[in-house]
C-alpha cells in the first residue's frame, strides 16, 4: 500500500505550482462576519475583484450546521456591513447603488429581493446597529459636503467651471483612506426599522469617530466620544455618554479617567459598561498597552427595574464593581495589536463581546505574531486563551445564548476564511463555513515559515519567521545551493507581522527569495516594555534589533550573504531607508509609502504629532530630536540601488517623503527608480488599492530583485 500512497502524493506534488502576482486577482477577501442570534447561520462579506478592476462585495450566507455551503445572499456589488434583526428574520445593510449614493438596505431572509429602506443624500456610513426590540437601527453618517458631491462634480463638468478651492477652517479635515471631508463629520442617527425615517440625536463629536451601544432596553445608548474643541490635540479628553433616546438627554458617566475609551459595550444584564482604553494623555494608538475597562452604569440608566431594586443591587455589590477597572493592566496584554498581512485590513480596532451572563468579556488579543480569542472574566482572573496555535483570528458578534462566536481565521499558508467558533468549554472549537480560497489554494505550492528568536547585542530577544522557497520555485543558479535573501520589515511601528496568509511573502519565495520578516522593538505583541523601546527614538533599539536579524540573514545556511535584499512600507520604509544610511550590506532596497525626514512629515500627515509628547520638540522648535531619528539625515554616502514606491494621495506619508529620498539618491548617483501611484490611492494601497494596481506593484518588485539579486 505505502508505495503508491508515495506516488500518488508526488504526483500531486508536480501538479502544484507557484504562486503569482496574478493569482492576486483570484483571491477572495472575507470580512465583517455576523453569526444570526439565534446561531443557525452566518453572513459575510465577500471581495473580489470584478470585471471592472474594481472590488465588488456581495453578502452571502451559510447554515452553521454546514449542511449547505456559502451561497450568495444579495446581488449588489458594492453592498457591506451586514447586521442581523434581533429576531433574526432579516439583515440590514450598506448598499451603493449606480447612483453612487449609499443607503440602508433590509433583506427578508425568507426569501425577496432587497428594498432601499433609507433617504440619505451622498454620505458614508459607519457603525451600523439595530436596538435590542427591533424597532430602530443606530448609524453614524456623515454627508458629503455639497461642493464635493457627485453630483456638484458632474454639474461643474458640464458648465466647465473650475473646481472649487478647499476651504479649511476645521483643524481635522482629511484622514488617509477616507480622503478630504472638510468640516463635515459623522454624527449619530436612529433610522425607523418600518418606515426608513431617519433623525439626528447626537452630533457633538469635535471629529467624527465615536462607538456606540444600545441598552438592553432599547431606552438608551452609550457613545465614546470626545466632544472637546481641540479634541485633535488632546485625544485623551474621551468620555462615555448616556444619550435618553426618547428625551434625546446626554447624561456622561461619571468618575472615569482620563485617556482614550472606544470600543464601548453594554452588558446583557444592562448593568456594565466595557471599553477599550487606558490612562493617560495618548491617543488608542501608542506603545502602552490598550486595556479591557468596565464600570457599572449610573442607576439612572439600569432600565425598567425600581428604585428599591436599584438601592438593593447598589448595596448588594462589592463597591468596587460601580467603580471604573482596567481588567487586563496587570496582565501586559493589548486590546489594540493589528496583524499586517496583505490579504485583508488590519484589526487594529479592539473587539469586545460579552458572555450571556454578563460575567466575561470576549476579546481578541494579538501575541507573538498570532491573534488569539481571549476570554476575561469579571472577577479579575488571569486571561484564558479560548484558540491556541499558528493562527490569526478576526472576531465578529456573537449569538443570542453567547455560544457561537462568528470569526475569520487564517495561518500563513491559508487564506483567510470565516466561520464560527463554538464556545463552553476551556477551547473554542473552529468550524470553517467560507471556501473561497480553496480551489485556487490547491493549486498552489505554498511555503510554511519557520519560527525563531535572535538575540541583539543587548540581549533582547527578537521573533523572526523564515520563508523558503517551496520545491517548486526555480533552482538557485551555479554551484551554491544557497539563494538570495530579503528582509521585509513591517509598517506600524506599533503592529506586528505573523501568521496571517501574506500573498507578497508567498510570491517572493515562489521567485527563488528565503524570505525574512521580524518583529523587531517597537513591534506590538510581546508586551508593553518591547513597544515601548522605540518611543521617540526610532533608529536606535529597533535598529539594533534589524542588525542582529541581519547577521542572522548572513549565517542562515540556505542564503548567501552577498545577495541581501531590504524592504518595507510605512515605518518599514523608514527602517528600510535607516538601514542603506548606516550600512553597505544590502545589494538593492525596496521603500514603499516610505518617511525619510520627520521635520517635514510632521508637518504634513493627517494625524498631528503633539510636542513633546512622543517626540520632544516640534519641526519649528527644537528640531534636533526629530532631524537626527530622520533617515535622509543620514543620506550622504548612500550607495545601494533603491525602488522607490508611494501613492500620489497618501494622506498619512506624503509622498514628499519618497521624492526627498529620489532626490538624495540622485544627487549621488545612486541607481534608483520611482514608481508612483495615481491620486486615488492611498497609504493602504498595497491591500486594499485597486486590484489592478497592486498587482502592478508586485511587478515592479520582482524586476527589481531580478535586476538587483
Amino acid at each position: 500500500m505505502k508505495p503508491s500512497t508515495k506516488q500518488r502524493s508526488t504526483s500531486k506534488q508536480r501538479r502544484l505550482r507557484p504562486i503569482v502576482a496574478n493569482d492576486l486577482l483570484r483571491f477572495v477577501a472575507v470580512t465583517d462576519p455576523q453569526v444570526a442570534p439565534d446561531g443557525t447561520s452566518l453572513v459575510v462579506v465577500r471581495k473580489s475583484a470584478g470585471h471592472s478592476g474594481a472590488v465588488e462585495s456581495s453578502l452571502w450566507i451559510a447554515p452553521t450546521d454546514g449542511s449547505r455551503a456559502s451561497h450568495p445572499l444579495t446581488t449588489g456589488t458594492k453592498d457591506t456591513q451586514p447586521r442581523f434583526s434581533p429576531d433574526g428574520s432579516k439583515i440590514a445593510f450598506v448598499r451603493c447603488g449606480s447612483n453612487k449614493i449609499a443607503q440602508i438596505a433590509l433583506l427578508a431572509l425568507n426569501g425577496g429581493e432587497a428594498s432601499v429602506l433609507t433617504e440619505f443624500p451622498e454620505g458614508s456610513f459607519r457603525s451600523l446597529a439595530w436596538s435590542p426590540d427591533g424597532r430602530s437601527i443606530a448609524l453614524s453618517f456623515r454627508a458629503t459636503e455639497a461642493e464635493w458631491t457627485d453630483a456638484a462634480r458632474k454639474e461643474r463638468e458640464r458648465l466647465g467651471k473650475s473646481d472649487p478651492p478647499r476651504v479649511l477652517d476645521a483643524r481635522w479635515h482629511r484622514l488617509d483612506g477616507d480622503g478630504w471631508f472638510g468640516a463635515a463629520r459623522h454624527a449619530l442617527f436612529i433610522v425607523d426599522a418600518h418606515t426608513g425615517a431617519h433623525r439626528l440625536v447626537y452630533d457633538e463629536d469635535a471629529m467624527g469617530h465615536f462607538d456606540l451601544a444600545w441598552s438592553p432596553d432599547s431606552r438608551c445608548i452609550a457613545i465614546a466620544t470626545n466632544r472637546a474643541n481641540d479634541a485633535l490635540l488632546k485625544p485623551w479628553k474621551t468620555e462615555l455618554l448616556i444619550l435618553d433616546v426618547a428625551k434625546r438627554t446626554l447624561s456622561p458617566v461619571p468618575g472615569l479617567p482620563i485617556g482614550p475609551k472606544g470600543a464601548v459595550t453594554w452588558s446583557p444584564d444592562g448593568k456594565r459598561l466595557a471599553w477599550a482604553g487606558r490612562r493617560g494623555r495618548d491617543s488608542a494608538y501608542s506603545t502602552e498597552n490598550l486595556e479591557l475597562w468596565t464600570c457599572g452604569v449610573p442607576v439612572k440608566h439600569k432600565g425598567k427595574r425600581g428604585k428599591h431594586a436599584g438601592r438593593h443591587d447598589h448595596h448588594h455589590h462589592h463597591h468596587h464593581h460601580h467603580h471604573p477597572r482596567s481588567l487586563t493592566h496587570q496582565f501586559d496584554l493589548c486590546l489594540g495589536v493589528g496583524t499586517l498581512s496583505d490579504g485583508a485590513d488590519a484589526a487594529f480596532d479592539p473587539t469586545i463581546r460579552w458572555s450571556a451572563d454578563s460575567r466575561t468579556i470576549y476579546t481578541r488579543i494579538g501575541w507573538e505574531g498570532e491573534g488569539h480569542l481571549v476570554a476575561i472574566d469579571l472577577d479579575g482572573t488571569a486571561p484564558r486563551f479560548l484558540t491556541r496555535g499558528a493562527f490569526e483570528h478576526v472576531l465578529g458578534n456573537l449569538s443570542s445564548d453567547g455560544q457561537t462566536l462568528a470569526a475569520i481565521r487564517t495561518d500563513p499558508v491559508t487564506p483567510a476564511e470565516a466561520g464560527v467558533l463554538a464556545l463552553g468549554g476551556a477551547r473554542a472549537t473552529w468550524k470553517p463555513l467560507t471556501n473561497f480560497n480553496a480551489a485556487l489554494a490547491a493549486e498552489l505550492d505554498l511555503s510554511a515559515p519557520s519560527e525563531h528568536w535572535v538575540t541583539a547585542e543587548d540581549g533582547h530577544r527578537t521573533q523572526v519567521w523564515v520563508m523558503l522557497p517551496p520545491k517548486s520555485a526555480a533552482k538557485p543558479k551555479g554551484k551554491s545551493k544557497k539563494r538570495p535573501g530579503v528582509l521585509e520589515i513591517h509598517g506600524g511601528p506599533h503592529a506586528q507581522y505573523g501568521v496571517a496568509f501574506f500573498h507578497e511573502f508567498q510570491l517572493l519565495a515562489a521567485q527563488g527569495y528565503v524570505v525574512v520578516y521580524p518583529n523587531p522593538r517597537g513591534s506590538k505583541g510581546y508586551g508593553r516594555d518591547h513597544c515601548a523601546a522605540i518611543r521617540g527614538s526610532w533608529g536606535d533599539r529597533d535598529w539594533v534589533d534589524v542588525q542582529a536579524v541581519m547577521q542572522f540573514m548572513e549565517q542562515h545556511p540556505a542564503i548567501d550573504a552577498k545577495r541581501l535584499g531590504i524592504m518595507g512600507g510605512s515605518y518599514g520604509g523608514y527602517m528600510t531607508n535607516w538601514a542603506i544610511a548606516h550600512t553597505h550590506v544590502f545589494k538593492a532596497a525596496i521603500t514603499d509609502r516610505c518617511v525619510s525626514n520627520m521635520l517635514s512629515m510632521s508637518g504634513n500627515s493627517d494625524y498631528v504629532q503633539l510636542p513633546d509628547d512622543y517626540w520632544i520638540g516640534t519641526n519649528f522648535d527644537r528640531p534636533e530630536t526629530l532631524w537626527r531619528a530622520s533617515p535622509i539625515a543620514h543620506f550622504k554616502g548612500v550607495k545601494t540601488p533603491t525602488l522607490i514606491i508611494h501613492s500620489e494621495g497618501d494622506l498619512r506619508c506624503n509622498i514628499e517623503q519618497a521624492e526627498q529620498v529620489h532626490t538624495a539618491l540622485t544627487l549621488q548617483d545612486v541607481p534608483c527608480r520611482f514608481v508612483r501611484y495615481p491620486m486615488s490611492t492611498s497609504h493602504g494601497m498595497s491591500r486594499v488599492g485597486p486590484p489592478d494596481l497592486r498587482v502592478h506593484r508586485l511587478e515592479e518588485i520582482l524586476a527589481w530583485w531580478r535586476r538587483w539579486l
